[in-house]
């Protein structure tokens, strides 16, 4: 079970996206970059802890095993999506620094997804192809996520349908499981201190099935250096 995941792990062990790459900046920007430009570096450290915490601290098995999902990369696809958008709506509410690193974890996100294509060997027409199906997929989805978590349950389980399960979900018991994940892990995120994630991107994910449903946990500070390294 999960070969896949464990394949890819094993092989992108030492994927290190060029921060220099992430964001051009124009000759405009740089009379002013230079005074913001060691917050902004920080920033994009943090993006790059925040979206690996989406694909190293997530349980892919279970969720494979639980909602009944294929062991394969659209499925891994779909679970990273999940995790990314979830932090995506938390570093929104963090201001124009918050929404700069929401630009960058996206941007990681695409980085990676290219290169597991590449390590799986999938041809570059193909995985070309495959890329511009994902981001309209992508965008199509978070669109969708943002309209369900501000909406009822029944909302929100009609937009993990639509994407998550791609409209094959016949048990409505795996839709509330991951209705009940969603909302608990949105308010774990939200009690997470702003600063903290902004200067670390250190993110913990709640169990799918919590074995103590009455508790979800206040997270623990996190520790940084001054650099917030």
């Amino acid at each position: 079970m999960a070969l896949l995941v464990r394949v890819l792990r094993n092989r992108i062990s030492h994927w290190v996206p060029v921060c220099s790459r992430l964001v051009p900046v124009s000759s405009t920007q740089a009379q002013w970059g230079r005074a913001l430009s060691g917050t902004f570096q920080k920033i994009k450290i943090a993006a790059l802890r925040m979206y690996t915490s989406c694909v190293e601290k997530t349980d892919f098995e279970e969720f494979f095993l639980r909602c009944q999902m294929p062991d394969t990369f659209n499925s891994w696809f779909l679970i990273t999506l999940l995790h990314v958008w979830m932090c995506l709506v938390r570093m929104k509410q963090e201001g124009r620094s918050g929404k700069y690193m929401c630009r960058i974890i996206v941007h990681f996100m695409w980085e990676d997804v290219e290169q597991r294509g590449r390590v799986m060997g999938v041809n570059s027409y193909i995985l070309k192809k495959n890329m511009i199906l994902m981001t309209n997929n992508f965008y199509a989805a978070i669109l969708g996520y943002d309209e369900g978590i501000l909406s009822d349950d029944h909302g929100l389980a009609a937009a993990l349908w639509r994407t998550f399960f791609n409209q094959k979900c016949e048990d409505p018991r795996q839709l509330e499981l991951l209705v009940e994940y969603v909302r608990k892990q949105i308010q774990y995120l939200d009690s997470m201190n702003g600063e903290d994630l902004l200067l670390t991107g250190e993110v913990s994910w709640r169990p799918l099935v919590e074995k103590n449903p009455q508790s979800v946990l206040k997270p623990h500070s996190p520790t940084y250096n001054d650099e917030g390294l």
